[in-house]
């Protein structure tokens, strides 16, 4: 009788060849799902401690919404990126749908139309568009083979972008906008830009800049921006917010006061704590080692997405996930910059940690698209 392929393994002492999938399983950026998890279950237990004083703990709808999005992260993990990439431009169009629909049946609050309802639900589309439009920028993108862009190619991928980013400008939300500038920085960047028309653009913004300032601002935005560089011309109104952030991170030292234990966010003095200034009451309660670790996570989940980008085998793959993490990166700086007093007071939420539906949702899609293009690299090519 003829030993089998088993037979041998066993009398050589060998173990059989392991599944090629579960190899490529192993294999795959855990850095990038452990962090995130952990940023998660970090952000239920913050968002508990600043809602706790509120009329509404909003910690079971948070817990609903990481539910929620871990199950589209398996999912998204689940599809072929190139299956979406094929889908870009319907997904392109349906979120731009959806970003003019905000604008004529959209529930207004915090001074912008940004949120379609659904009973007691909230959908931002924005959320939504950010994805989209990676898609079909990675898409459009990698037809590009040469070396640098050409100039008409550039225009085209700023088109792309702009097209949403105006939509949600007219909200208006300028916060929920700007964030589309990094996805289009970071990939034209990995595509290939000249010195000169980066020097260029660079120029152009500087101009535009200045229009904005003088037409594009709303009043109110403009006195954010006012009091971020005096923040003592106002300190008992428009200032107020980032004076008690300042109080509230200072207040926490080295160790913290203790979870649940911020006079800042427990005595109500540090609005929008739950949302945009989560970082603050982080801050109070588990001191610098506290922000320290919570930096370590987001540096642990940044690095482990740009190994991902780095040893992808595919082109949009690549701008996918380099204009993912773009966004991610931008959002986390700033938000905690803000909080210090580093950047001016605007809307930017913290990923995986602030209060939001939409945003929670676009965090665990967006981690479940990176990971397939890492378990997928041998595939695709």
């Amino acid at each position: 009788m003829r030993p089998t392929s088993g037979t041998i393994s066993l009398l050589t002492g060998s173990l059989p060849e392991e599944r090629p999938s579960l190899r490529r399983l192993a294999e795959v950026r855990w850095g990038l799902l452990v962090a995130a998890l952990a940023l998660v279950v970090l952000g239920l237990l913050t968002v508990h401690s600043a809602s706790a004083e509120m009329k509404i703990d909003y910690l079971p709808r948070q817990a609903i919404f990481a539910g929620v999005g871990f199950l589209l992260m398996l999912i998204a993990f689940s599809i072929d990126h190139r299956v979406l990439l094929g889908l870009a431009l319907p997904l392109y169009l349906l979120s731009l749908a959806a970003l003019v629909a905000v604008l004529v049946v959209g529930i207004k609050a915090g001074g912008a139309r940004s949120w379609l309802g659904f009973g007691n639900w909230r959908l931002q589309p924005s959320e939504f568009a950010k994805l989209a439009t990676a898609l079909l920028l990675a898409r459009y993108l990698e037809t590009a083979n040469q070396r640098f862009l050409q100039l008409s190619q550039i225009a085209v991928a700023c088109l792309i972008v702009a097209v949403p980013m105006g939509l949600i400008v007219v909200e208006p939300d300028f916060g929920g906008a700007a964030m589309f500038a990094p996805m289009l920085v970071g990939t034209l960047l990995v595509a290939g830009v000249r010195l000169r028309v980066m020097v260029a653009a660079l120029l152009i913004a500087c101009a535009l800049g200045g229009l904005v300032w003088s037409f594009g601002l709303q009043p109110y935005q403009r006195d954010r921006v006012l009091t971020f560089l005096q923040p003592e011309r106002d300190p008992l109104g428009k200032g107020y917010q980032l004076r008690q952030s300042k109080i509230a991170v200072g207040s926490g030292e080295l160790v913290g006061k203790g979870y649940m234990q911020g006079t800042q966010s427990q005595l109500r003095f540090l609005p929008a704590r739950h949302t945009d200034f989560i970082f603050a009451v982080l801050a109070e309660e588990w001191g610098f080692l506290g922000v320290a670790a919570t930096l370590a996570l987001y540096a642990l989940y940044l690095f482990s997405g740009a190994q991902v980008a780095m040893r992808a085998r595919d082109r949009a793959g690549i701008f996918l996930v380099v204009g993912l993490l773009s966004m991610t990166a931008v959002q986390v700086v700033y938000n905690t910059a803000m909080v210090v007093g580093l950047m001016p007071v605007t809307g930017i939420p913290l990923p995986f940690l602030s209060y939001g539906g939409s945003f929670m949702l676009y965090n665990f899609v967006a981690t479940g698209i990176i990971l397939g293009v890492d378990f997928r690299r041998f595939v695709n090519r």
